[in-house]
C-alpha cells in the first residue's frame, strides 16, 4: 500500500491536469467591457457553442478552459457587438449599388456624379433605365436652396431619375420620372408637398410626394437584393456592429432575409420593424412574432412626420426660418391612434417617427391613451428631436421610449438654430434629459441618413462635436451623455429597446458571444482619438466576421 499511493496520487493529479472544460474559443490578456450591471471589466473569455461561457482572469480562464482557438489580444479593448437600434440596412445596402450624393458640396457636384455614375453604367442609357440616388444637402451648398430639375432634364432627357435628400424625406426627379408617377402641378396630398414655382414642377418631391414616383421604380431582381444585403452586412462588420435594428420593411423583404441566413448567406442580426402598412398587418397580427437566432420581427414603425431638414417635421408654431409654415403630419392623427389601439393587446412593439415637437406631442399623447400607466412595452418613439418642454415627463410617465441618434444633433447644429429659433433649439436634441425619463436610452445612427459608424455615435453623444472637433466645447453640451452612458446606449440599451437584452448587449455568461475588440480604451482615450480606433476583429456567435488584418 506504502508502493501504491504515491502512484494513485499521481494518477489523480494527472487526471485534473485533464479536466479543463472544452471551449471552441478563449480570448486573454484583453481589456472587457462586459457592460453588465456593475459595468465590470474581464481579462479572458471563453466561449461555447456561440455563447459566452465564462469571464473572468487570464490564470481563471486559461486554467479552467481549453479551445482549439486561443486568441492572445495583446492588451486590446473588447466591448459587447455594437447595437444599432434605428437604421436602414436594407436601404443602406441598396445605397451602395446606387449614385452616391453624400458630401456633395453643390447642385452642379451632384450633376458631375450621376454623369459618372450612368457612364460606368452603360446599360442605363441603352434602355432609359431608372438611376437612383441618395445623399445630397442643400444646406452643405453655398446656395441653401432646394435646386431644380432643368438641369436633369436636359442632360438626362431619357432616363427617369429620382435623387433623394440626406434625411429620406425630400427628393428630386427628372421630367421622364415626374411623368411615370403622373405628377401634375397643382397636385395636393395629404402628408406630402409637390413643389410649384412660377406653374412648372420644380422636380422636388417632399414626404409623401417621393413615394408617388418610389412606387413606379422596379423592384430590384433577387440577385441585386442579395448583394445589397451582403455589402450593407460586410460594412456593418467591419464597423463593429453585430445587430441592426431595420426600421420599416415589407413582408416579402422580410421573407426574404429570412431565406438568406437559414441557407446561412447573411449572418448580419436584424431587429426589423415592419413598415405600416396593411399587408404588413395582415400577414404578421395573426402570426405573432416571428424569431430566430439571426432575425427578431417584433414591432412596427410608423411615421407621424417629415424631417426638419426639408421642413416636414410637424411644429407647434411656424417655422422660424419660414413664416406661416409649420410642416405638416404624414397622416390625420385618427390612423395613429388606429395604430395604437390595434397593437396594445398583441406581443408586438410600437415605434413611430417624430421630429417635431407637434408631432411629438400627438404622438405621447396617443401612447398615453392606450398605455396608461408605467409598463414594459418599450413603444418608442424614433427620434424625439423637438420635444416641447410641458410634453417631456410622458416618456416617463408612460414609460415610452426615446430612440435616439446622436449624430443627427451634431449633422443639424449648424442650421437647426436657423429652422427653430433661439428660443425652441434648447428643447431639441436633448439627450440627457429624455435619458432621465426612464433611466435608459437606446442609441442608432438611421443610417444611411448618418454615417454607419458607431465611434461617430459615441463622439457625438459624448462630446457633441462633430468630426473636426467643431464647436469648441461641445453644442448645448448640458445634454452630453457621458461615456459609461454611451456605451451602454449602444449595447445593453440598444438590445433592450430591441427586446433582446437578454440574450445580447453585455458579455455575461449565456448571452450571445457577439463582440467586438477596438485597439482604443473608448472609457480613456482622449475624445480626439475615439475616431482613431480601429475595429481589429468582430465576432458574431462568437465566429469572427471581421479580421482587420485579413481586410488589408
Amino acid at each position: 500500500m506504502q508502493l501504491r499511493l504515491p502512484v494513485y496520487c499521481l494518477v489523480l493529479l494527472c487526471l485534473g491536469c485533464n479536466t479543463r472544460k472544452k471551449a471552441d474559443l478563449i480570448i486573454h490578456h484583453a481589456v472587457i467591457y462586459t457592460v453588465d450591471e456593475q459595468f465590470s471589466r474581464a481579462q479572458a473569455v471563453a466561449v461555447r457553442d456561440g455563447r459566452i461561457a465564462a469571464l473572468g482572469s487570464d490564470e481563471e480562464i486559461l486554467a479552467a478552459y481549453e479551445a482549439p482557438e486561443v486568441l492572445d489580444a495583446g492588451g486590446k479593448f473588447i466591448y459587447p457587438g455594437f447595437i444599432d437600434a434605428h437604421a436602414h440596412f436594407l436601404g443602406y445596402g441598396m445605397s451602395l449599388l446606387q449614385v452616391n450624393l453624400t458630401g456633395t458640396r453643390s447642385w452642379q457636384e451632384v450633376i458631375e456624379r450621376v454623369q459618372a455614375f450612368i457612364a460606368a453604367n452603360p446599360a442605363l442609357s441603352e434602355n432609359a433605365g431608372w438611376v437612383l440616388g441618395r445623399g445630397w444637402d442643400q444646406n452643405d451648398w453655398p446656395e441653401k436652396n432646394f435646386p431644380d430639375r432643368a438641369q436633369l432634364d436636359s442632360l438626362f432627357p431619357k432616363n427617369p431619375i429620382l435623387l433623394g435628400r440626406i434625411d429620406g424625406h425630400a427628393a428630386i426627379a427628372n421630367a421622364p420620372a415626374l411623368a411615370a408617377a403622373g405628377i401634375q402641378p397643382g397636385q395636393t396630398l395629404t402628408g406630402g408637398l409637390v413643389e410649384v414655382k412660377n406653374g412648372r414642377l420644380t422636380g422636388i418631391l417632399v414626404d409623401n410626394a417621393v413615394r408617388l414616383v418610389q412606387s413606379k421604380v422596379p423592384p430590384p431582381s433577387p440577385a441585386l437584393l442579395q448583394k445589397a444585403l451582403q455589402s450593407a452586412a460586410a460594412s456593418c462588420f467591419a464597423a463593429g456592429l453585430t445587430t441592426v435594428a431595420d426600421c420599416g420593411l415589407m413582408k416579402d423583404e422580410v421573407l426574404f432575409i429570412d431565406s438568406l441566413q437559414q441557407q446561412q448567406q447573411l449572418k448580419m442580426r436584424l431587429y426589423v420593424l415592419l413598415s405600416d402598412t396593411t399587408l404588413n398587418y395582415d400577414y404578421f397580427l395573426p402570426k405573432g412574432p416571428y424569431r430566430t437566432d439571426y432575425i427578431n420581427v417584433a414591432g412596427f414603425k410608423c411615421y407621424a412626420d417629415g424631417a426638419l431638414g426639408s421642413r416636414g417635421a410637424c411644429l407647434l408654431q411656424d417655422y422660424a426660418d419660414m413664416p406661416g409654415w409649420k410642416g405638416f403630419l404624414l397622416r390625420d392623427s385618427s390612423h395613429f391612434a388606429q395604430r395604437a389601439a390595434q397593437l396594445i393587446d398583441t406581443r408586438f412593439q410600437l415605434c413611430t417617427h417624430a421630429i417635431g415637437d407637434s408631432a411629438n406631442r400627438q404622438v405621447l399623447r396617443i401612447y398615453a391613451g392606450v398605455l396608461k400607466d408605467k409598463n414594459d412595452r418599450r413603444w418608442r418613439i424614433e427620434h424625439a428631436q423637438v420635444v416641447n418642454p410641458a410634453d417631456v415627463a410622458m416618456f416617463g410617465r408612460y414609460s415610452i421610449i426615446p430612440s435616439v441618434q446622436p449624430t443627427h444633433a451634431t449633422s443639424d447644429m449648424y442650421w437647426a438654430g436657423d429652422r427653430l429659433g433661439p428660443e425652441r433649439i434648447q428643447h431639441a436634441y436633448i439627450y440627457q434629459q429624455l435619458l432621465e425619463q426612464n433611466g435608459w436610452l437606446p442609441l442608432g445612427t438611421d443610417f444611411p441618413v448618418e454615417d454607419i459608424s458607431p465611434l461617430k455615435t459615441f463622439l457625438a453623444a459624448v462630446a457633441r462635436t462633430d468630426t473636426s472637433g467643431y464647436p469648441a466645447g461641445g453644442f448645448q453640451v448640458e445634454q452630453a451623455l457621458t461615456r459609461q452612458q454611451a456605451l451602454q446606449g449602444m449595447t445593453i440599451w440598444a438590445a433592450r429597446g430591441c427586446m433582446e437584452e437578454e440574450s445580447r448587449g453585455s458579455l455575461e455568461p449565456g448571452k450571445l458571444a457577439d463582440m467586438v475588440m477596438l485597439d482604443q480604451d473608448l472609457m480613456e482615450a482622449p475624445m480626439q482619438q475615439v475616431l482613431k480606433a480601429r475595429t481589429l476583429a468582430t465576432f458574431s456567435g462568437g465566429e469572427k466576421m471581421y479580421d482587420a488584418n485579413a481586410a488589408k
